[in-house]
């Protein structure tokens, strides 16, 4: 990269919602490896950037925000460091309805890139993984909602994008904890992360939602339709503004100003001889990726205050699951209430009761599920947590 503009690049900023990172084992409906498809791209004037840049560019400018690792068979792939355990992608930061359709605004600094290039994959040792890709798009996701919740989902790295048709079906093993919820009233927040619902909820709130893979092409540019606009008027009960997306003159954090979104977009050309300066073996990786996810803040706090943190933190996700699933008992009772209103005769209603009460036992056992995983692995957090402090203070 030309060193005017690595000199843009000095510091940075890492922001994490918690404390500490612990690889899932054996998390249910995690897919097998599999072959990335070959990209196909579409045409595109490269001048209509500020200047354009390959892999080699990405590769230097996102190590000093994360590591490198090879990782069959995607080749190297890239983890953020300093997120924290419960981060995952396309959640600090918001969404905002531009010319492209919903695009993502990072609050990384780093964000622009693996947002807006490239594919998210999941990995149960190493968790959150970048892979990179060439074609810029307002975010690689696909969508669900409900009256209740909105959700959207990184699109994996063997989900294939094809010029004039779209993304490809999503696999039939795509997995439950891919999906980011939220409730649809807080869509237009800031800040999204404060109001991602654990993914211990996940499962339940699929089943719950429709889904739709709505990537398009639209005079040679990829629109991210994704939900309606009405959609989220509605169920926000606000006006959804909408912003012209302009080019950004350097890379950084994307940013709102007035009706516009700066963010830096360059043309990238692939460079299959490529490969970064620093980068780890999955093994290696497997070992050494928990340290660099711990936030800087945990390295500061005392005992005290690391394991006050962790009880805030856990107290704000089971009230973000103990509020939602209370919506949900609300709205089925809701609806099985109307539903016995337009029955006809006795037997009818009878009939709609019984299913009523099948429903909500069933609904009442889910959430109790929910619960118990959610406090087992709260539980591993704090044997984490302590684990670390004895750590620390035998250093000391």
């Amino acid at each position: 990269m030309k060193k005017n503009v690595l000199a843009v690049l000095l510091g940075f900023l890492f922001f994490s919602s918690c404390i500490v990172y612990v690889p899932y084992e054996g998390e249910e409906g995690t897919p097998p490896p599999r072959t990335p498809p070959e990209e196909r791209t579409y045409e595109r004037d490269y001048g209509d950037y500020p200047s354009d840049m390959d892999y080699n560019d990405f590769y230097e400018y996102l190590s000093p925000y994360g590591v490198w690792v090879h990782n069959a068979p995607y080749g190297y792939v890239w983890i953020p460091r300093q997120v924290g355990y419960r981060w995952r992608p396309y959640t600090y930061g918001r969404w905002v309805w531009t010319n492209y359709g919903w695009t993502w605004v990072s609050y990384h600094e780093w964000g622009w890139v693996p947002f807006h290039y490239g594919r998210w994959g999941w990995d149960n040792r190493l968790g959150w993984f970048w892979v990179p890709g060439s074609i810029w798009a307002p975010a690689w996701v696909s969508w669900r909602w409900s009256n209740l919740y909105i959700g959207w989902s990184p699109l994996p790295p063997d989900v294939e994008f094809i010029a004039g048709v779209g993304i490809g079906s999503l696999p039939y093993d795509h997995p439950d904890l891919y999906w980011i919820f939220i409730e649809g009233r807080y869509f237009q927040y800031d800040y999204l992360d404060r109001y991602v619902l654990p993914h211990e909820r996940n499962r339940t709130v699929v089943r719950l939602t429709v889904h739709k893979a709505n990537l398009t092409v639209r005079n040679r540019q990829l629109i991210n339709q994704g939900i309606d606009v009405e959609q989220v008027s509605r169920l926000t009960r606000s006006e959804v503004s909408r912003y012209e997306v302009e080019e950004g003159k350097r890379p950084g954090q994307s940013r709102v100003s007035g009706n516009s979104v700066q963010i830096f977009r360059p043309a990238v050309k692939k460079n299959e001889t490529a490969k970064p300066k620093a980068f780890w073996e999955k093994e290696e990786a497997e070992r050494k990726v928990p340290e660099i996810r711990v936030d800087d803040l945990e390295k500061r706090l005392s005992p005290t205050d690391l394991e006050q943190k962790l009880r805030d933190d856990q107290d704000k996700e089971m009230r973000l699951l103990e509020q939602s699933q209370e919506r949900e008992e609300v709205e089925l009772k809701k609806k099985l209430d109307d539903e016995e209103k337009l029955a006809g005769s006795s037997a009818e209603k009878e009939k709609i009761r019984k299913e009523a009460e099948v429903k909500a036992s069933e609904l009442k056992k889910g959430h109790a599920e929910e619960k118990a995983k959610i406090t087992e692995r709260h539980q591993q957090e704090e044997k984490v947590v302590k684990s670390r402090i004895k750590k620390k203070e035998k250093k000391d």
